[in-house]
């Protein structure tokens, strides 16, 4: 596609979870728990709230169509606050000073006070019905020439356990979100804008890191289309693809949109009650539906089922609005006959319906309430096809096509909070947060001091092991082994099966200084870490005497005396290979002894005795 030509304009906003003892508004842990370990449950309903004007956000209303029960499972370090039976506690200080860390290292400029406000949020994901949510600091820059336009710090919304169940352990976890302008014109500009942004929230070493700690919400409009905020992109890797599949998606409606008005085509908002037409049906979902209504689209046909993203078609569109009034979904005739709906019902639904050539139906089935629901549903998102593309937020799906949550919202979201005190952000304050370096900077740095190659010395200091790598070279051990061993070694045997996160970064660091002090050859490494995950249950004594422990059992001290006698056996009972390839016997050998050896000694020591030996044999 010619992105330009297209018009694209995009901008991400990035939420990141801090790495804080406490959370954003209470003082409980910000650690996560299994669901098992819950110590109870309690249930609410939330509806929406009018603004300051008396307005209800349309975002909220439409989440309000299905009356909902929310379950939430609570722990033993979650407290009122989570429960919305408490007011808050003031803003957490350490979780405001990263979020300032982050905005001067993006050249933002702070706000004079710090605000909390109220946004309105009713599908569950919090117990109050709204998220608090605080603007930090305004106009950043970035290096390719986009803007940041503001830093957000905001309580993290609680998991969704399965469908109307949450998990209030993650509420309230401190949560920056930074938002771009639109300044992005192809989808792998994106990509590297939130790379970039990425790198800058990791280069503080204060933020959580894993699956689900950071999520990309992406903004994508076209001329002629309409800005759509696709939310939950947590695969870096997906991002262009998202973008270019909205692209795809927004360029069909348009397409959609300029055949309907070639047709004449029109909405017939006459609702038809069709359950008759199906009573002696073979479709187990029409068999047991209360009731089955009915309408035409006049000119759609052939339309509805038109793709528009990868397994996505217009009927998709109209079947994710339905689905806000509680049913599973919808037929139409694009798709008919199918899942037991034979031919023969299909041509008397058209004919019930008075439905032409050039005309789709679609039916809804379900109880009656929620069946009215869905196809007035239906009927709004027919009418936006006539007019291209409706502003949306809309939900990634696996493989980066997307599907329909709610609205846009809008102004009437946000309102003050009047339970936590304004912070003032004073020239001082601001003054005395520290830039730390970026580690982009880092790695190159480490090129230059230590040696390391840039893919390796990019690796380590991206990696969650940079601390520890940083502290054994502080130790005296050598940064190429203790890079190579915290990652390529602990990689490889966790693909093996090995238990690597069982051992404690405290063992980890004093295996390595064993080894840089001559009392375990590095060849010992893999072996050592095994045994250490082997016996972390129950575990006895600190990270030095396990490392010792470990090294007696898998790689006990052999004298050099010890060394050269097994390497003259070893020379001896192969003396005929020996004297057969020369020198050129070195590496064959080499391999024999360091088995025997069990990596008990330095390879360099075993290679010097052993060359020594052949040169005496072959003499």
């Amino acid at each position: 596609m010619d992105y330009k030509e297209l018009g694209l304009k995009a901008g991400i906003e990035i939420h990141q979870q801090l790495d804080t003892a406490e959370k954003l508004f209470c003082r409980c842990p910000t650690c996560l728990r299994d669901i098992d370990e819950r110590t109870g449950e309690f249930y609410r309903y939330l509806r929406a709230t009018e603004s300051e004007l008396g307005e209800i956000d349309q975002a909220a209303r439409e989440e309000m169509r299905l009356v909902r029960k929310f379950c939430y499972y609570t722990y033993d370090t979650v407290c009122l606050v989570e429960h919305d039976e408490e007011p808050p506690a003031p803003m957490n200080p350490e979780a405001l000073e990263i979020c300032l860390t982050i905005a001067k290292m993006l050249g933002m400029t702070p706000v004079e006070q710090v605000h909390t406000m109220r946004k309105l949020v009713i599908d569950g994901s919090n117990t109050s019905g709204f998220q608090r949510t605080a603007l930090v600091a305004l106009s950043g820059a970035l290096p390719n020439g986009c803007r940041i336009e503001t830093i957000c710090l905001e309580e993290e919304a609680a998991q969704r356990v399965k469908d109307e169940t949450f998990s209030l352990d993650r509420l309230g976890i401190p949560l920056v979100e930074i938002t771009t302008a639109p300044c992005m014109h192809t989808p792998e500009a994106v990509a590297e804008v939130a790379e970039y942004i990425g790198m800058v929230l990791r280069s503080t070493g204060r933020v959580k890191r894993g699956l689900g700690t950071i999520r990309q919400d992406i903004n994508v409009s076209i001329a002629d289309g309409a800005r759509v905020e696709i939310k939950g992109v947590q695969d870096l890797d997906l991002i262009a693809e998202v973008v270019r599949r909205e692209v795809q998606r927004q360029t069909n409606l348009l397409a959609i949109r300029d055949e309907l008005v070639k047709r004449g085509a029109r909405v017939d908002h006459n609702v038809i009650d069709v359950t008759s037409i199906f009573a002696e049906t073979k479709s187990s979902i029409l068999k047991k539906a209360k009731a089955i209504l009915a309408v035409k689209l006049c000119g759609f046909a052939g339309l509805v089922g038109r793709e528009i993203q990868p397994g996505r078609r217009l009927g998709s569109e109209m079947s994710d609005y339905a689905k806000k009034c509680g049913v599973g979904g919808i037929f139409h005739t694009d798709e008919l006959p199918a899942y037991g709906v034979t031919a023969e019902e299909v041509a008397r639904l058209r004919e019930f319906v008075g439905a032409g050539e050039n005309d789709a139906v679609v039916i809804v089935a379900a109880g009656r309430e929620r069946a009215g629901c869905a196809i007035e549903q239906v009927l709004i998102r027919a009418e936006m096809a006539l007019s291209g593309v409706p502003e949306e937020t809309r939900k990634m799906l696996e493989g980066g096509s997307t599907a329909y949550m709610r609205p846009l919202p809008g102004a009437a979201r946000m309102y003050p909070e009047t339970d936590v005190f304004a912070v003032t952000i004073d020239a001082d304050r601001w003054e005395s947060i520290k830039v730390p370096e970026l580690l982009t900077d880092r790695a190159a740095r480490f090129v230059r001091e230590f040696g390391l190659d840039e893919a390796l010395a990019r690796q380590v200091a991206f990696s969650e092991r940079l601390p520890l790598f940083e502290k054994a070279v502080a130790a005296g051990v050598r940064p190429t082994l203790a890079a190579r061993t915290l990652l390529a070694t602990c990689r490889e045997l966790a693909r093996d099966g090995v238990a690597v996160d069982r051992v404690s970064e405290g063992e980890l660091l004093a295996l390595l200084v064993a080894v840089e002090a001559g009392r375990a050859a590095k060849e010992a490494i893999p072996d050592l870490i095994t045994e250490l995950a082997r016996t972390a249950d129950g575990a006895v004594g600190g990270p030095e005497e396990r490392v010792n422990a470990a090294i007696e059992k898998v790689s006990p001290a052999v004298s050099q005396a010890d060394v050269e006698a097994i390497v003259h056996r070893i020379v001896t009972e192969r003396q005929e290979f020996a004297r057969e390839r020369g020198m050129g016997a070195l590496g064959p050998l080499m391999g024999v002894v360091m088995q025997e050896l069990r990596g008990s000694v330095d390879g360099k020591v075993v290679s010097e005795i052993l060359r020594r030996e052949l040169k005496q044999l072959l003499s």
